[in-house]
């Protein structure tokens, strides 16, 4: 039976993850009534989908004759579907700012920024400055955030082009804190911010100079200038 649903402007990639979605499970040969093609090329799409980790597979055996597969969305599949998280989390910060002062809001957020800093300190802590960045760009990217960084002349600068928090910002700037407070505390020093989606921009860009490198010739040259001073 086939779903009262206008496939014309979808493709056969996008019926097929919809249609699963929908059943939670399919067999090829539903997905290939739904999508009005062939189970070859129903199968084609399958094996690319499950190559690309979107889609599990479940033998069932039959009383009589050979088993066949199901397929359901595995947990990145399930990510491709919008929901209502932004909603939501608008709603749960609207009544965190009625019932609470806003340095106490500021202090939640924070909160959460050292919680996941904690969970990933010993990760980080030994690394040397730029390697430090490549593991924060990484960190950043779990949190939703497209970056990456790069140096130029004297300054390193971290740069985003994506934020998962862009339209919730429009109603709660405090939010736009995040992830310079993740760049800081990862880093352990104090950035510049240059741009921000929020106002407009095309990316939020961040910068620092790194602290001098202490060697064992400078810290003695320091000494005895102290010595003599």
């Amino acid at each position: 039976m086939k779903l009262g649903l206008d496939n014309s402007k979808e493709s056969t990639r996008d019926i097929i993850l919809r249609t699963i979605r929908q059943r939670h499970q399919a067999t090829v040969n539903e997905l290939a009534e739904a999508a009005d093609v062939s189970p070859v090329t129903v199968r084609h799409h399958l094996n690319v989908l499950q190559a690309e980790s979107l889609l599990e597979s479940e033998s069932v055996r039959r009383k009589v004759g050979r088993p066949y597969h199901v397929y359901s969305l595995s947990a990145k599949g399930l990510e491709l579907f919008p929901k209502r998280y932004a909603s939501l989390s608008s709603r749960l910060l609207e009544e965190l700012k009625n019932q609470f002062p806003p340095e106490v809001v500021t202090s939640i957020f924070q909160g959460v920024v050292e919680g996941i800093v904690e969970e990933h300190r010993a990760e980080f802590e030994a690394l040397e400055l730029e390697e430090r960045l490549a593991y924060l760009v990484e960190l950043l990217a779990e949190e939703g955030f497209l970056a990456r960084w790069e140096k130029r002349e004297d300054r390193y600068h971290i740069i985003e082009y994506s934020c998962p928090y862009l339209s919730l910002g429009h109603e709660h700037a405090e939010i736009c804190h995040f992830d310079r407070d993740l760049i800081v505390a990862v880093l352990d020093t104090e950035v510049e911010q240059h741009s921000c989606m929020l106002s407009g921009d095309s990316c939020c860009q961040f910068s620092f100079v790194p602290a001098p490198v202490e060697t064992p010739n400078r810290k003695n040259g320091l000494r005895l200038m102290e010595k003599n001073g």
